[in-house]
């Protein structure tokens, strides 16, 4: 613009010198060019100083993803995170969008969430290398030369095998919220192995629930706030597939039953010693689905929970020309646990449960059949506990102390060395420096008793750091 205006003035001065007959004449038109000149820069000033208005974003074809809290959130309880973007522009998954004609469809969502962890573990002893990670007393070494995990004392590990990614979806349809959970971890056995590890894979709407998800047996929300993975060995821990039905949840009440994958954890004991050969075939027989009936009490001291298994818990053996030896025993458990709320977050959470072939349910250690003294298969019995409390010092700090135990009643036909009790305690010390971030020790002990009564034990510390988003 400001070369052609200076063509401009430049053109005009020629044709004033041409046909301008006095200096009044020429001096009148330099002033007008420049005049023009004048116009022309504030015009383009105008211009530069105009920014164009930024356009509208898309409306979401399904859902914003927020931030959501860990799976596990660390005290105190953390706000909810606003919506992430990428360059402004909402991240959408166009299979959770709303049903149409769904109520609130602007709900539909996608959430992800997890956690990137690192365990720094001295262990003063040695437990079984496949499980050096965590802490299990069914793991510790107790006959050596032998078991897995003899040898000189003392070891270093370092894992990440705690970190988690994890999906939920939010999907508002005619019938009510349709919600779905998928989620994995990094802790397959095997020492330092990272391969991931399908931990939920569940979908619910209203009262149906089907997939992979905590056995409705347990009680998720007793577990303390500690930070080895495995954590107590008494406790009723494990993910199965199932399908769930919720008839009754209202007023802090719930009810529910549920049809669960079968499994046998089976101990051929001295039948091994008799017959190698055959005792090698025997595997477990799945015939029926395992049955869980569930009672829940939610109030503002906290929850108490029952829960009830039945099960048909089988053998075989395919090896043998006649199958034999095959049958089956029924196997059933009775769960009680709960949380009970004290001073501010603080809050006392345990857990009693009793059974007969149950252990493949619990936490850690014990088997469901084994043979009695005429080699015929018997349900084992177990009885497993903990206790622990949970202290919220001040919004940074936290800790948890506790105890567990697993115990089973041997039978006459399994050898010396079957697991017969379980140990497990442990302390932390717990600092939240700032948002979505925890680092802690914790110290932990470990005990294995057998049937002939020989015992090993084990103590370690624990240093964690977790980020969680």
């Amino acid at each position: 613009m400001k070369q052609r205006a200076l063509l401009l003035v430049f053109a005009l001065a020629l044709s004033g010198g041409a046909q301008a007959q006095s200096n009044e004449e020429l001096k009148s038109m330099l002033d007008q060019a420049l005049k023009t000149i004048q116009d022309l820069q504030n015009r383009v000033k105008a211009l530069e100083q105009q920014k164009p208005a930024a356009p509208e974003a898309p409306a979401p074809a399904a859902a914003t993803v927020p931030a959501p809290t860990a799976a596990k959130p660390p005290a105190p309880e953390q706000p909810a995170a606003p919506p992430v973007t990428a360059l402004g522009a909402p991240v959408v998954a166009p299979g959770s969008a709303a049903e149409e004609g769904a109520p609130d469809p602007h709900k539909a969502r996608l959430e992800i969430f997890g956690k990137v962890q690192l365990d720094a573990i001295y262990d003063f002893k040695r437990v079984d290398p496949s499980w050096n990670a965590t802490l299990r007393p069914s793991k510790i070494p107790v006959n050596c030369p032998g078991d897995a995990g003899c040898g000189e004392n003392g070891e270093t590990i370092l894992s990440v095998r705690q970190t988690a990614l994890g999906f939920k979806g939010f999907i508002p349809t005619k019938l009510g919220e349709l919600t779905t959970l998928l989620d994995f971890d990094l802790f397959n056995s095997g020492g330092g192995n990272t391969q991931a590890r399908l931990l939920d894979a569940w979908g619910e709407l209203n009262w149906l629930g089907a997939g992979q998800y905590y056995t409705l047996f347990m009680d998720i929300d007793t577990f303390p706030n500690t930070i080895d993975y495995w954590g107590p060995n008494g406790m009723v821990f494990l993910r199965n597939p199932q399908l769930r039905a919720t008839p009754f949840n209202k007023d802090g009440m719930k009810i529910a039953f549920s049809l669960e994958a079968p499994s046998a954890a089976i101990d051929t004991g001295k039948v091994s010693a008799v017959d190698p050969t055959l005792a090698a075939g025997v595997t477990s027989w799945n015939r029926y689905p395992d049955a869980v009936a569930s009672f829940r009490l939610d109030q503002g001291w906290g929850h108490f929970q029952a829960a009830a298994i039945l099960r048909d818990v089988g053998y075989q053996t395919p090896t043998d020309p006649g199958n034999n030896p095959s049958g089956s025993k029924i196997g059933y458990g009775l769960n009680l646990s709960g949380a009970l709320n004290t001073i501010g977050k603080d809050r006392i959470v345990a857990q009693l449960v009793y059974g007969r072939a149950i252990a493949s349910y619990m936490n850690d250690g014990g088997v469901d059949l084994a043979p009695g003294g005429n080699f015929q298969a018997e349900a084992v019995s177990s009885l497993g506990w903990f206790a622990y409390y949970d202290r919220y010092w001040n919004d940074k700090w936290s800790s948890s102390i506790g105890y567990s135990e697993h115990h089973q009643n041997n039978t006459a036909g399994q050898l010396g060395n079957a697991f017969r009790t379980g140990s497990y305690a442990s302390v932390n010390l717990l600092y939240y420096p700032v948002k979505n971030l925890m680092t802690g020790a914790e110290l932990l002990w470990g005990r294995l008793e057998d049937k002939d009564g020989l015992t090993g034990e084990d103590h370690r510390i624990q240093f964690s750091t977790k980020y969680t988003f």
